[in-house]
């Protein structure tokens, strides 16, 4: 169901979750976010993240600014400003650990200024606003792995940094590029380590954000489950902030 309320406010949905046990050997292997987090890559709470690439991946609410029917393609980023983004998303059914090929993993969220395409001004800035600008989706390859470029996202008020998810199955690609049917199994938030977070911020343009940033430990929306919770593998790309990240996970979605 699609909320476009114009307000911000989030609420938690409590689902009861389960962790399956972690495939061994090489289907482990397989599944090891496509090969893309780095040995030993740690998840933003300190843990290695070996162990969490068969967990069950929280629900988490659609928020406010969903868009349906989006731009079916690898890079959203549409010029935006910002440092650069590269998503690792593999998408394993939580019960087989086995990886779902096709599926549609689809993503929307803030600029570096806070706001979203289709609202903008929420978070108190003015700019031009084309409804599709850090939205979109693409489907998986045949080992369940969707690959998006973007920029790392900015905050608005009463939130911390993330990016919103779904996963879809069954979609029919359209003529000009966007998607509909399917069915929508997954719904989600990504979230972003503090410490990463703390070093974007200094970077422009997200530096110009005047509004207070609400950190991870006290966003009324991520519970502190790391992984399991879409707490980001984060990887620098260079040396500095403004080179980028690349961010994996993978998640453990119900297909029944």
């Amino acid at each position: 169901m699609t909320d476009t309320s114009s307000s911000n406010s989030e609420s938690r949905i409590p689902i009861a979750r389960r962790t399956v046990l972690v495939a061994g050997g090489a289907t482990a292997a397989a599944l090891a976010v496509g090969g893309a987090a780095s040995a030993g890559a740690l998840d933003g709470t300190g843990q290695d993240t070996a162990a969490a690439v068969c967990t069950l991946t929280r629900e988490m609410t659609e928020g406010p600014y969903y868009l349906d029917g989006q731009y079916v393609r690898s890079d959203i980023s549409e010029g935006k400003p910002g440092v650069p983004l590269k998503l690792t998303l593999t998408v394993v059914d939580d019960d087989t650990c086995a990886p779902l090929r096709g599926a549609l993993v689809e993503l929307w969220h803030a600029d570096a200024l806070g706001e979203y395409s289709g609202f903008v001004g929420k978070n108190g800035h003015s700019e031009p606003d084309n409804g599709t600008f850090l939205r979109g989706g693409v489907l998986t390859n045949s080992a369940g792995v969707a690959v998006i470029t973007s920029i790392y996202p900015g905050w608005y008020v009463g939130r911390c940094i993330h990016i919103h998810v779904k996963v879809h199955t069954g979609v029919t690609l359209t003529s000009d590029g966007h998607f509909t049917g399917g069915r929508e199994i997954h719904t989600g938030q990504l979230f972003f380590s503090e410490t990463v977070t703390t070093r974007v911020a200094t970077v422009s343009p997200y530096s110009t954000n005047r509004v207070t940033r609400t950190t991870l430990a006290r966003d009324s929306i991520y519970d502190g489950g790391g992984a399991a919770s879409g707490l980001l593998i984060l990887s620098a790309l260079g040396s500095s902030p403004s080179a980028g990240y690349a961010g994996a996970l993978t998640l453990g979605v119900e297909t029944g």
